[in-house]
C-alpha cells in the first residue's frame, strides 16, 4: 500500500524529499577538501624547512598534484549536490578520490619521516 501523495521508494518520476542529505554530503565533501588542503600546506612547509632531499621534493609534489585531482573531483560533486538532486558518484570518481587520500596520506609520511 502506498502512502498519500505518492511518496515513498517508487519509480523515479515520483517526487521525493531528499531533506538536508545532499546538504550534509557537500559541506562532508567540503571538509574533507579542507582537510587535504592542510596535509598539503604542511607538506610543503616541511619540504620549505627541510633538507631539500630528493624523497621531499617528490612527495610534495605528489601531494600538491593528488590534492590538485582530488579538488577536481570533490569541486564536480559539489557543484552536482549544489545543482539539485544529483546521480550516484560514479565509479571512476569514487576510486579517483580514494586514491588521492590515500596518496596524500602516504606522501606526508614520506615527507614527515
Amino acid at each position: 500500500m502506498r502512502p498519500p501523495g505518492g511518496g515513498g521508494g517508487g519509480p523515479a518520476g515520483e517526487l521525493r524529499d531528499a531533506g538536508l542529505q545532499p546538504e550534509r554530503t557537500r559541506l562532508a565533501w567540503r571538509r574533507t577538501t579542507l582537510a587535504s588542503s592542510v596535509v598539503l600546506v604542511l607538506a610543503l612547509r616541511q619540504t620549505l624547512r627541510g633538507s631539500g632531499a630528493a624523497p621531499e621534493l617528490v612527495g610534495a609534489a605528489v601531494i600538491a598534484l593528488s590534492w590538485l585531482a582530488f579538488l577536481g573531483v570533490a569541486h564536480r560533486r559539489i557543484r552536482a549536490l549544489a545543482a539539485g538532486r544529483p546521480t550516484a558518484l560514479a565509479p571512476r570518481a569514487a576510486l579517483a578520490a580514494a586514491v588521492c587520500t590515500v596518496a596524500l596520506a602516504v606522501c606526508a609520511m614520506v615527507v614527515i619521516v
